[in-house]
């Protein structure tokens, strides 16, 4: 019996032991972060181009957050691994709950998130926009990118989506687009994030489409989008790149200076084939454009949806089995594409009859929202917001116009709070950042005293 109690008291204490190694060893992020160089996504030192769909189970109808919901993504995730794409854009989250679930899973299927951080009730007002552009609402932005610029595969985040419309009067809400673009990455960089993407999503608007992406890529650095991107609905199959008009804009572009991506395509007005997945993916446009995004993964109201959701079930429709056939028989580009690794900022358009903004100025950040720069935002208020009142007219709005260049990054992280930093240093600091620590936990500490316990009990076991 004393021979068996030494063999079982063995056995304890390397069971622990093996237990606590698997929980110790750190988890190693499968991705690479996406960057920016020229007119270009790079991960790592490859090329990277979009190839993904839109994804907004139960549309705005029933707004609800998609990444906080396991059972969703332990649901869709595998549809996604049949599409064989790379990437996801969702429109609204709640910036109160965690996320870790459905991001490390996305990670794990090789899934990049792009991120609109506007919602229904923390956006800009279309028709009244200096009012909502305030500290109420930049706190439930900054707070969005808290809640996943830790992340490896956050790829990017919208400023907004199509709040310039076909309408003349939509073009005002221009400088509080760029002046959020211009808050996030300020924000961005002075918490000591990586260099997390920031562009706008704009309409399928052919009035002010250009004029848009030129407003977007005009003024000091810390002004200028990272990217730009926008939703088109041109090509409708049975098409071709030039009969769809998409040769016209690819030269339109050519001289562009940040990544160009589409936001939103796949028209729907005839049987969806997805003829468009060859020309946007071929040598014809990878020079100017990196990839897009379907829509979208859900059937909704509007009959855009690649699959009907029943409860926790999938069902795939017609839409999904042309775009997987699309993709399989369309490879991914090889090599650099043809990008140009460098580039002028554009000239900010002049006012005309379709382009209301007369100058380059912006709003300076609201007074109340510096704070968050050196604070943090602190909790979000979720999708419903803290009062459901939202921040549209909470007052607090910007009080004067900013001075070019004020938005460049002037300290990294809480430790620089009341110092700035400039040159060398803050690149060392923003180098630092960049550097993926495995984070801690207490696993170490219940692992050493399960080992201990184990160990007495097999003395134990031994007398």
């Amino acid at each position: 019996m004393k021979g068996f109690n030494s063999i079982l008291a063995t056995s304890v204490a390397l069971n622990a032991v093996a237990t606590c190694a698997s929980v110790l060893t750190p988890r190693q992020s499968s991705l690479p972060t996406v960057s920016v160089k020229g007119n270009a996504f790079f991960a790592g030192s490859n090329r990277f181009y979009i190839r993904g769909i839109d994804y907004q189970p139960g549309g705005s109808s029933q707004l609800a957050d998609p990444i906080a919901d396991a059972a969703g993504c332990a649901r869709d995730i595998p549809e996604f691994t049949k599409l064989g794409i790379n990437a996801v854009r969702v429109y609204s989250v709640d910036n109160s709950v965690n996320h870790d679930s459905c991001m490390n899973a996305l990670e794990a299927a090789g899934i990049y998130l792009i991120l609109d951080v506007n919602s229904p009730l923390y956006s800009i007002n279309r028709q009244d926009p200096a009012p909502s552009y305030n500290a109420v609402y930049l706190q439930s932005i900054f707070a969005t990118i808290d809640a996943f610029a830790k992340y490896s595969n956050t790829l990017a985040f919208f400023s907004g989506n199509e709040v310039i419309n076909e309408t003349t009067a939509s073009t005002v809400t221009a400088p509080y687009i760029k002046a959020v673009t211009r808050d996030m990455k300020q924000y961005i960089g002075d918490r000591g994030y990586r260099q997390i993407p920031v562009g706008y999503s704009a309409a399928d608007v052919t009035t002010n489409r250009y004029e848009t992406a030129e407003y977007m890529n005009c003024g000091t650095d810390d002004q200028r989008s990272d990217f730009f991107a926008f939703n088109d609905y041109s090509w409708c199959d049975h098409s071709s790149y030039t009969q769809s008009g998409w040769d016209q804009k690819v030269a339109l572009f050519s001289n562009y200076s940040l990544p160009i991506f589409l936001s939103e395509y796949g028209c729907n007005t005839n049987t969806r084939n997805f003829e468009e997945v060859a020309s946007l993916y071929g040598s014809d446009m990878t020079p100017v454009y990196s990839g897009g995004l379907v829509y979208e993964y859900s059937q909704e109201s509007n009959d855009y949806g690649l699959v009907n959701i029943n409860g926790n079930s999938v069902s795939e429709l017609p839409d999904f089995t042309a775009l997987q056939a699309a993709y399989k028989n369309t490879s991914m580009p090889t090599g650099d594409g043809g990008y140009k690794s460098s580039g002028s900022p554009s000239n900010c358009p002049a006012q005309s009859d379709t382009w209301l903004p007369g100058t380059d100025a912006l709003p300076a950040m609201p007074a109340g929202a510096v704070t968050y720069l050196n604070n943090g935002a602190g909790t979000g208020p979720g999708l419903k917001g803290n009062d459901g009142a939202g921040s549209q007219n909470a007052g607090g709005a910007s009080s004067g116009t900013a001075t070019a260049g004020s938005g460049q990054v002037t300290a990294t992280g809480a430790a620089a709070s009341g110092s700035t930093s400039t040159g060398s240093a803050t690149a060392s600091k923003a180098a630092a950042a960049n550097l993926h620590m495995p984070s801690m936990s207490l696993a170490p500490f219940v692992c050493g005293v399960v080992v201990v316990l184990s160990s007495m009990l097999g003395a134990t076991l031994v007398l």
